[in-house]
């Protein structure tokens, strides 16, 4: 699992396409009723670029791409991506205390909807009842799971703010670069599956 960052280039061109992926085994009786039955808990999203362009020569963007994508071996390595719609927030709430439980993941809302977030992007800023944490004195983090030293009083709000990453993987093990002037490339599509959890 490599936390290598997918890199952020100047010829990525709209749209940007992001699908949200759930997994349902569906049954239907004789009668019309049907079986559902959900086999995840939070969805995987995939992700779609295309590069109009990717200079080579001095640039380096088009050695830059193709080497990180065959550094990760195709599929077979996981990546971070920030998603530049979705990477980031601001005094999100994540738990309340309730005297005894010192531990609580943190989280982000789109939409309503709830997802845990494990792959932090720097030192994010927790907060309890509205007043900064020290990190390493007052809590540590790991794959954002937080630790207070001493539980959280009962009602004390808890939030956080800071930045944070998708973990990915290539759909491909192939991708298609095209050389239309020297030292100028494009890539058509790439695509690449992603969650905010800390494995894929």
């Amino acid at each position: 699992m490599s936390d290598a960052i997918f890199p952020s280039l100047p010829g990525v061109a709209w749209p940007k396409p992001k699908a949200p992926i759930w997994k349902t085994n569906i049954q239907q009786a004789v009668s019309g009723r049907e079986l559902r039955a959900a086999f995840r808990q939070y969805p995987t999203y995939k992700f779609t670029l295309t590069h109009d362009f990717l200079r080579g020569g001095a640039e380096q963007e088009f050695q830059t791409l193709i080497g990180f994508f065959n550094a990760r071996k195709g599929s077979w390595d996981s990546f971070l991506y920030a998603d530049p719609a979705d990477n980031a927030v601001t005094a999100q709430s994540f738990g309340t205390g309730n005297g005894a439980t010192t531990q609580f993941q943190l989280v982000r809302t789109f939409g309503g909807d709830i997802e845990p977030v494990m792959n932090l992007n720097g030192n994010p800023a927790i907060y309890k009842a509205d007043v900064l944490q020290t990190a390493g004195t007052h809590y540590t983090v790991s794959n954002g799971m937080v630790t207070f030293a001493t539980a959280p009083a009962n009602g004390a709000a808890l939030t956080w703010t800071g930045n944070y990453y998708y973990r990915c993987r290539f759909e491909r093990d192939s991708e298609d670069f095209e050389g239309f002037l020297q030292d100028l490339w494009s890539l058509k599509k790439i695509s690449f599956f992603g969650s905010l959890g800390r494995k894929l």
